[in-house]
C-alpha cells in the first residue's frame, strides 16, 4: 500500500515538473491531475474553451469582483422587497457570502504581488440586470430575483472554473479553484429557489 502511495507521488511530482517546463501555450486547455482535483466537474456551459482575454488576471478579478458586486447589491435589493422568507433567508447569505468572496479575492489579489485594483463600479451589462430587479413589481420581484441568482452563479461558476484551469497567475488561480465549490452550492441553491416559482 505504501508503494503504491509512494508510486502515485512519484507520478504527480512528475507530471507537475513537466507541466512546469512546457511553454505557456501548451498547457492552454490541458488541466494537471492537481487542477483537475481542484476544479469541481464542470457545467456543459463551463466546459467551453476560455476566451484568451480571461485568462489574464486583470480580466478575471475585473469580472469577480463585479459578480460579487452584483450578488450583493442584488441581495440588498431582495432584502427589502422580498416579503418572501425563503428569497429573504438565500439574500442574506448571499450579501455575506459574497462579501466574504470579495476579501478573499482582495487578499488573493494581495499574496500574488500583482498591482490589480477590483473595479468599484457595476459594468454596464450587471448595472442593467439590477435596475431590472429596481423596475420589477412586486408580484414578479422574487421570481425575477430567484431566476436572475441561477444566471449570476452560473456565470461565475464558469469564470472561475475557466480560470482555475487556465489562468496566469497562482494566488490568483487558487482563490478561483477553492471558490467554485461554495458558487457551485450557491447554483443548486438559486436553481431551488427559482423551481418555487414555476407556474
Amino acid at each position: 500500500m505504501t508503494r503504491k502511495l509512494l508510486i502515485v507521488g512519484a507520478a504527480i511530482a512528475a507530471l507537475s515538473v513537466a507541466a512546469c517546463n512546457q511553454k505557456p501555450d501548451e498547457t492552454k486547455g490541458a488541466a494537471t491531475p492537481a487542477e483537475q482535483a481542484a476544479t469541481p466537474d464542470a457545467n456543459p456551459s463551463a466546459t467551453v474553451p476560455t476566451p484568451s482575454d480571461e485568462t489574464k488576471a486583470d480580466v478575471f478579478v475585473a469580472k469577480a469582483a463585479a459578480s460579487d458586486m452584483f450578488e450583493i447589491e442584488a441581495a440588498k435589493l431582495a432584502a427589502k422587497r422580498s416579503t418572501n422568507a425563503e428569497v429573504k433567508a438565500f439574500a442574506a447569505k448571499m450579501e455575506k457570502a459574497h462579501t466574504k468572496t470579495t476579501e478573499d479575492l482582495k487578499a488573493a489579489i494581495a499574496a500574488s504581488g500583482a498591482a490589480i485594483t477590483p473595479p468599484t463600479a457595476l459594468p454596464e451589462d450587471l448595472q442593467g440586470k439590477l435596475d431590472d430587479l429596481t423596475k420589477a413589481d412586486d408580484k414578479d420581484f422574487d421570481k425575477k430575483y430567484a431566476d436572475s441568482q441561477v444566471d449570476a452563479h452560473q456565470a461565475a461558476l464558469n469564470l472561475l472554473q475557466r480560470y482555475a484551469q487556465d489562468g496566469d497567475t497562482a494566488a490568483i488561480k487558487a482563490f478561483a479553484a477553492a471558490t467554485a465549490p461554495a458558487v457551485q452550492e450557491h447554483l443548486n441553491m438559486a436553481e431551488g429557489l427559482k423551481k418555487g416559482f414555476v407556474n
